[in-house]
């Protein structure tokens, strides 16, 4: 072969090369891009109830009753800006955000998690930790998870790959099986009372139309009446005054009609007062009714709600650190009280069951226990000592430490009393840390794991949901450049 048609085999060969590389690149580009969502499951998807975020991993999975419906890769906060790792919630949503902070960084699908300024949202992904602080997500994946989630969604930071497992335990077993026939007998109980106070207020209309009515020939005998005294005054007068004889009896005869027509008008108001008189008793008995119908409405419309209240989910949290127990519903406080931990000084770890559906004997609960280095669990020693531990056996470990923790625990009567209404998608959270700061007002139970980084939330103030900085009104003008000029952008 000659040296030209050498350098021309080359040349091809170079070319083709390089072709094959590229095409290598945008494929892989697009399987990434194909790859925002992992995985989903093959059945259909029931309604979220959790979500966790592995810090290790970089994932997050969404859970529904029956397991993991979907699981993405994240990007967390990173080294100095870390993602604090402990137990959230959904706490607002903003489908179209852009921070006050960080230079009017778009953040779609915003799902805040604290009121500092973490938050679950849209953005660049590059398979490692890259923000300052937030969970960010392939921006198809956040819309996707922002059009499933509600407020009060429990999401987990763990410092591990963990997964919830189920779990049975005597403690577990105190809900209600009655709550939700309660609760529909008080929504039936309202809208009877609803009807019937509708039908009093038409009742008391009629009523009033009757005796409106029924007023008519009263007020009416009653004017003529007027008028024939003020004729009879005038003729009184006349016959006060010098009068022919012809004119006197005139004015005689005159006055004698009229008093006749007073008597007569008497007799008829007397008459229509008599008709009247049992149309304004009904009417007075059906304003009575209405009255007593719309107090009943509203009395039955709160024992309707209360009801609903006690159906909501509700959060309780162990604290061994406090040694105190905490009930929370709709982010508001509604209970507190001191707790028996026994073998108190021991750690416990920090466990978080959840209420994952009714079922014939009561609730079906799952567990999932974030066991780091210093809480010497079972489990932790075995994700600690041997990484080729099959995921069963973590489960078992898991399990076997949240069982441990509940047989610590010792709730007062009136604590467990209140429990009995738990409802599914509900909480119980046993940890040895306190509650964080960012529990207060608009939030959920927070718990921060104090072993673990926490760069991302400690240089943020919290602030009140009316003067949060973290918040960009609507109408505020944005800054539209493109959240994709720098791949590798820390916002």
């Amino acid at each position: 072969m000659s040296l030209k048609r050498k350098r021309i085999s080359i040349g091809l060969a170079c070319a083709l090369l390089v072709a094959l590389t590229v095409i290598g690149t945008h494929a892989g580009a697009a399987d990434r891009r194909q790859q925002a969502v992992e995985a989903t499951a093959p059945r259909t998807q029931g309604e979220p109830i959790l979500a966790i975020i592995s810090l290790r991993s970089q994932r997050i999975a969404v859970y529904d009753a029956n397991g993991m419906i979907l699981r993405s890769r994240v990007s967390s906060g990173q080294r100095g800006r870390e993602t604090p790792a402990g137990i959230f919630s959904i706490i607002q949503k903003d489908a179209e955000h852009y921070s006050n902070i960080y230079d009017d960084a778009y953040m779609p699908n915003m799902e805040r998690l604290t009121w500092s300024g973490i938050a679950l949202h849209g953005g660049v992904v590059p398979r490692y930790p890259a923000s300052h602080g937030c969970v960010r997500m392939p921006y198809d994946f956040a819309k996707q998870l922002f059009d499933l989630t509600q407020i009060g969604l429990r999401i987990i930071v763990s410092p591990t790959d963990v997964a919830p497992t189920e779990i049975v335990h005597p403690i577990l077993s105190l809900s209600n099986p009655d709550s939700s026939a309660l609760a529909a007998t008080r929504v039936a109980e309202a809208d009877e009372a609803a009807r019937k106070a509708d039908q009093a207020r038409r009742a008391a209309g009629v009523a009033f139309r009757d005796a409106t009515q029924a007023m008519v020939p009263v007020r009416l005998a009653q004017n003529l009446k007027l008028r024939a005294n003020m004729q009879l005054a005038a003729e009184e007068a006349t016959l006060a005054s010098p009068l022919t004889p012809e004119g006197k009896d005139q004015a005689e005869r005159s006055k004698s009609e009229t008093v006749a027509r007073i008597a007569e008008l008497e007799a008829q108001i007397e008459s229509a007062k008599a008709n009247l008189q049992p149309k304004l008793d009904a009417l007075n008995a059906a304003r009575q009714a209405a009255l007593s119908a719309e107090n009943a409405q509203a009395a039955t419309a709160e024992a309707a709600r209360q009801a609903a209240h006690q159906l909501a989910p509700m959060s309780v949290l162990i604290s061994r650190k406090a040694q105190r127990l905490y009930i929370r519903q709709d982010f508001e406080p509604t209970f507190e009280s001191p707790v028996t931990i026994l073998d108190a000084d021991r750690p416990i770890g920090t466990h978080v069951f959840t209420a994952m559906e009714k079922t014939d004997h009561g609730l079906r609960w799952s567990v999932v226990s974030l066991n780091t280095g210093h809480a010497q669990g079972a489990s932790a020693r075995r994700r600690s000592h041997a990484d080729h531990v099959q995921d069963a056996d973590f489960k078992e470990g898991d399990r076997e430490d949240a069982k441990s923790a509940l047989d610590r625990i010792v709730i007062p009567q009136e604590a467990l009393e209140r429990i009995s209404w738990i409802a599914p998608r509900s909480s119980l959270i046993i940890t040895d840390e306190a509650l964080s700061s960012e529990t207060g007002k608009g939030t959920d139970f927070v718990v921060l794991l104090s072993g673990e980084p926490q760069g991302g939330i400690k240089m943020r103030r919290r602030n009140p949901p009316e003067t949060d900085a973290y918040y960009a009104p609507r109408e505020r003008i944005p800054n539209w450049r493109t959240p994709f000029a720098n791949p590798f952008s820390s916002w």
